[in-house]
């Protein structure tokens, strides 16, 4: 089995407390709302929410994917940062064993935020992964973070 790593980084004007609770502690409830085109429910399997519950993304019927779970292996609200494993899913395909994800949000100068992250692919067997061949699952989650973006500049009062 194989590792490789990417990281990558992107500002926001949203404050980091807002952006970590709407992305992080409550996406189960607000990323349906905000995408049902995309994904069709997020729900606990196993857990409430802290570190070591499991969480089910379900996708709408007649898209490329099904489902995938993440279990939660590290909440630290207090810094603002999160530790979760792609564990399960036809997303994984025949290429991937795993994802670690690591995601923190830091306070930029202007009142908004830095998030953070990196993510760890673990293939199967020697597969070797470059950029390109996750590019797609990168563009999406990016497309996320500004959908969420957007909503939190539009509703100031949310997750305040």
């Amino acid at each position: 089995m194989g590792v490789t790593c990417f990281t990558q980084e992107f500002a926001t004007p949203v404050a980091p407390t807002k952006m970590f609770k709407a992305l992080i502690v409550d996406s189960h409830n607000l990323i349906p709302k905000l995408v049902p085109q995309s994904i069709k429910s997020i729900e606990f399997v196993e857990g409430d929410g802290s570190a070591g519950s499991i969480k089910q993304t379900n996708f709408p019927e007649g898209g490329h994917f099904k489902y995938l779970k993440h279990k939660i292996d590290a909440l630290d609200t207090d810094n603002l940062a999160c530790k979760y494993t792609l564990i399960e899913g036809d997303v994984l395909g025949d290429k991937l064993e795993s994802v670690v994800y690591e995601v923190k949000f830091e306070a930029s100068g202007n009142g908004g935020s830095i998030c953070k992250m990196t993510s760890e692919y673990h293939t199967k067997g020697n597969v070797e992964l470059k950029e390109v061949d996750i590019k797609e699952g990168k563009d999406k989650a990016m497309g996320m973070y500004k959908v969420v973006e957007a909503y939190l500049l539009a509703n100031p009062d949310v997750y305040a």
